[in-house]
């Protein structure tokens, strides 16, 4: 089968298609044809070595996966050959085949097509995770959400909407914002993709204007960097500051901030929950698969490119050229 390789330690380019023997599914385990792979943020560290998870070499990059189950091993009982199955790993995605342990199987909605599907889990997950269970947001609540014109940024504009609140979708160009506004985005920040010099307008003062004197209750914040800390200073009293990802760097937050508004910040795992309490995953994600079927929440796959060339994938995603999800096709 072929497969998109990493074999040394380097960016996009650096990547291989290559020709690997089809594994095959042992005890507990699932092997799925790949039919799509979605591309996320850490595809882009882990060819680099700068993820939480360094697999040994060679390997495939790509952790959000759907397809058709071709073979299961001994004791698997929740999938069976022919189902239509979204997978979820740290890598391997990026292949005509993968095996998958079975507890990182859904079936998919019927209505659901492949590549739908590929882009569908982690980033709805991460977000509703992320804006129930850890950032209780309430309606008639304000969120603010930063990256709104990625994928999780997106589904996260989608849910703050269908949960009831006000939702401020933030991102770097009118196009993005553009999105964000179709998927119910009540107001919109075009901010500048570093700190304005000193004849702009500062991202605090952006951050402030546009939440209002309250501030915001909830900040999903999916970009890091400077954007971090200047969206915390327009944090509500109470409020609770979600901590999804860091394109943009790692912030460096003063601690006096929380103090001052008796707010919050809180770490956002999805991947880690799903195994820590399997039953409240379950839960999260017929509730999800009920907002798609009625329609509420869609993904928005603006870029699709084939296996060969699944390297440019990666590099549109880590240039924050994508408006919602890239996916990778094996079809």
């Amino acid at each position: 089968m072929k497969a998109l390789l990493s074999k040394c330690v380097g960016g996009p380019e650096a990547l291989v298609l290559d020709d690997i023997p089809v594994p095959s599914p042992g005890t507990g385990e699932v092997l799925l044809s790949v039919r799509a792979c979605g591309v996320n943020f850490p595809d882009s560290l882990i060819i680099k070595d700068r993820y939480q998870f360094r697999p040994p070499r060679p390997f495939s990059p790509g952790g959000e996966v759907a397809g058709v189950v071709t073979g299961v091993g001994e004791g698997v009982t929740k999938c069976k050959p022919g189902d239509r199955i979204i997978g979820w790993v740290n890598w391997g995605g990026m292949a005509e085949s993968i095996v998958l342990d079975e507890t990182q199987c859904i079936l998919m909605p019927s209505s659901m097509p492949f590549d739908e599907a590929s882009a569908f889990i982690m980033t709805y997950g991460t977000s509703y995770h992320a804006l129930k269970e850890r950032g209780r947001l309430r309606a008639q609540e304000t969120l603010l959400v930063l990256g709104a014109g990625g994928g999780v940024g997106l589904a996260a504009v989608e849910l703050g909407k269908a949960l009831g609140a006000r939702v401020i979708a933030a991102a770097s160009s009118t196009q993005k914002v553009a999105e964000a506004k179709k998927r119910g985005a009540d107001e919109t920040i075009v901010y500048p993709r570093s700190e304005p010099g000193r004849s702009g307008e500062s991202l605090v003062e952006i951050f402030k204007r546009a939440c209002g004197p309250n501030g915001a209750d909830v900040i999903y914040d999916a970009v890091g960097g400077p954007y971090s800390e200047a969206s915390l200073r327009a944090i509500a009293w109470e409020g609770r500051f979600l901590v999804v990802g860091f394109p943009a760097g790692i912030a460096r937050i003063p601690l006096n901030l929380p103090l001052l508004k008796s707010c919050q910040i809180v770490g956002v795992f999805w991947a880690a929950w799903t195994k820590r309490d399997p039953k409240a995953f379950e839960t999260s994600t017929n509730e999800l698969f009920g907002l798609y079927e009625k329609g509420k929440i869609k993904p928005l796959i603006s870029e699709r490119f084939p296996l060969d060339r699944g390297a440019e994938a990666i590099r549109w995603l880590a240039d924050r050229k994508a408006i919602g999800k890239v996916i990778v096709t094996m079809e």
